[in-house]
């Protein structure tokens, strides 16, 4: 057994790739706020993957985490010297392990503040990406505008605060840069939210508003920030990954991370200085991100939103279940046909009909287990986001919204926190106190789930969308999700 650090890599069983480059030589280049699995499964893995090649060795990465919960992923990382395992899972159950060393540092914030901004602040530091959900930009679901409501942007916003959190940090970094002369870092958005990039700079702008407006000023004018589209389905890491790479090659791993093969990256070439060479290992360089974002969005997260809560009331506990049953696939691909795919524009070089088909493959892959529980978490910052648009546009154009209106209802169910067994629902969500309480009323009053503007806008005033949802609810509660997709069928 080895335990996985840079004094290890060279005994590791030769199964497990591990850099060809010297890691000693690496200088950071890219700060990144929210180390996480993605992360770790996406752009860190293709930084690996240039810096194999010989190059982007001045692009390292130095993850910072900025939450109670990221003190774990500090103490792992320093112990294993910011080396990880990414295994790859094949459908076939083969796997393939390769250990990463792009990560060449991690900051935990609460420790020390100031060593985060100094990273933020060497001339060396060219970029900043972020993964840090859907809710982490502070979006108001109904106006679009900063929700500044939030505990730790309030604290970074009192006079001469230290930041907290991800945005006080690169606020504060920006203005010290400026104040130094030291051209500002480009912010790189590597969230599923449409226009990422865009939604980056409205909110960063809008909070440096609040502390300093000709610094937002200088934000909207001199910051750049791509727009991109990620995709790769990686799972939580369990305890039963650690331990097969541990009994079948050898490798003690904290913290490794499981992902399926399938990767894509669509990336807006819009950076303030220089970037590393992504097209060089797969990166798509794009004009325009939006038709590949939508597509991802509309299809393969929305999908995500179709199966989860329909799967979990139906007894189903891992997407692939779910997806190895035909009458769940047909409500996919219906979804997809007839009410996401209409909302598209024209996806230059993509097969939309294949695409879907891939999705409904990789949902079904039995080695990558992705449990229904994590697709079913934070649902109040996805459906929004994802579902809402859909139906939106449906009815403006007039056009089914049957599917869509199933799927929030299932969410609904779901969020009542009691499965078709009448087993507990532990539902996992920033508002699931709100969301729990309305769902209680899901019988005597079952449009109170959907009259939360914040979260669904004006959809309850619809009278199409109303009837819908009102039936597939009252399907749902009187047969229960299979039953209901049956009658569907």
């Amino acid at each position: 057994m080895q335990r996985l650090n840079s004094a290890s890599l060279g005994s590791l069983d030769e199964r497990v790739g591990v850099p060809a480059y010297d890691r000693t030589s690496i200088s950071p280049g890219i700060v990144h706020f929210g180390v996480g699995g993605f992360h770790r499964a996406h752009q860190a893995m293709y930084l690996d993957k240039l810096m194999d090649d010989g190059k982007a060795l001045d692009w390292g990465i130095v993850g910072v985490g900025v939450l109670p919960h990221d003190k774990r992923m500090a103490e792992v990382m320093a112990a294993q010297d910011n080396l990880y395992t990414l295994v790859v899972k094949y459908p076939d159950g083969t796997l393939e392990p390769r250990v990463i060393g792009s990560i060449v540092g991690y900051l935990f914030a609460p420790d020390d503040p100031e060593a985060v901004l100094a990273r933020l602040t060497d001339p060396a530091t060219r970029i900043v990406s972020l993964t840090i959900t859907e809710g982490g930009y502070h979006v108001n679901q109904v106006t679009g505008e900063l929700d500044a409501s939030d505990p730790g942007l309030a604290a970074d916003l009192e006079p001469g605060a230290l930041p907290g959190s991800a945005f006080g940090f690169i606020i504060e970094a920006l203005a010290r840069r400026r104040a130094a002369g030291v051209a500002p870092f480009t912010v790189m958005s590597c969230d599923n939210i449409p226009g990422n990039g865009h939604v980056a700079r409205k909110m960063l702008a809008a909070f440096a508003r609040l502390k300093d407006p000709a610094l937002a000023d200088f934000l909207e004018q001199e910051v750049r920030f791509p727009n991109c589209m990620v995709d790769r389905i990686t799972p939580v890491t369990a305890d039963a990954d650690r331990e097969a790479l541990a009994s079948q090659y050898g490798v003690e791993d904290g913290w490794p991370v499981v992902c399926e093969p399938f990767t894509q990256w669509v990336l807006e070439d819009d950076f303030g200085g220089d970037r590393p060479a992504y097209e060089e290992v797969g990166v798509q360089l794009v004009e325009d991100v939006e038709p590949y974002e939508l597509m991802k969005l509309r299809l393969l997260n929305a999908s995500h939103q179709a199966l989860c809560y329909l799967g979990y009331l139906a007894g189903y506990r891992y997407a692939h279940e779910v997806c190895q049953d035909k009458l769940f696939v047909d409500f996919l691909l219906g979804y997809m046909d007839s009410e996401g795919t209409p909302t598209l524009p024209p996806v230059p070089g993509v097969d939309l009909d294949r695409y879907k088909h891939q999705l409904i493959e990789r949902f079904a892959n039995p080695e990558v287990r992705d449990t229904l529980a994590r697709l079913c978490a934070e649902s109040s910052d996805r459906i929004p986001k994802w579902l809402v648009p859909v139906v939106r546009e449906q009815l403006a154009a007039d056009r089914g919204i049957e599917h869509s209106a199933l799927v929030i209802a299932s969410w609904a169910r779901y969020a009542e926190g009691v499965d078709e067994q009448g087993e507990p629902i532990e539902v996992v969500d920033r508002l699931r106190d709100k969301l729990v309480e309305r769902a209680q009323h899901n019988r005597d009053e079952p449009l109170l789930f959907v009259s939360d503007r914040d979260l669904f806008g004006d959809l309850v005033d619809d009278a199409r969308f109303v009837s819908a949802y009102t039936a597939a609810l009252s399907s749902l509660h009187e047969h229960g999700a299979r039953a209901t997709l049956e009658a569907r069928a």
